[in-house]
């Protein structure tokens, strides 16, 4: 099976939907955090819980942390 990068395909939809994904998944942290509610996630096949705690201290980390660029295709 190929592993190409889903941001690369000629289809300009199929391309688009990883930001789409990318936006949902924020969102859900977001309402997780205002909720005060767990998500739970999947980390090398496995579900993984992480709760509201624990999403606002990966997002401090993360503002504190330089992201590194991403050169467009």
């Amino acid at each position: 099976m190929s592993t190409r990068d889903i941001r690369t395909s000629k289809d300009p939809d199929l391309a688009g939907s990883y930001a789409a994904i990318q936006r949902s998944a924020q969102s859900a942290r977001d309402i997780a955090i205002r909720t005060n509610t767990a998500i739970i996630v999947a980390v090398d096949g496995k579900p993984v819980r992480i709760t509201a705690a624990e999403l606002i201290k990966i997002r401090e980390l993360e503002s504190s942390t330089p992201t590194p660029h991403i050169p467009s295709l």
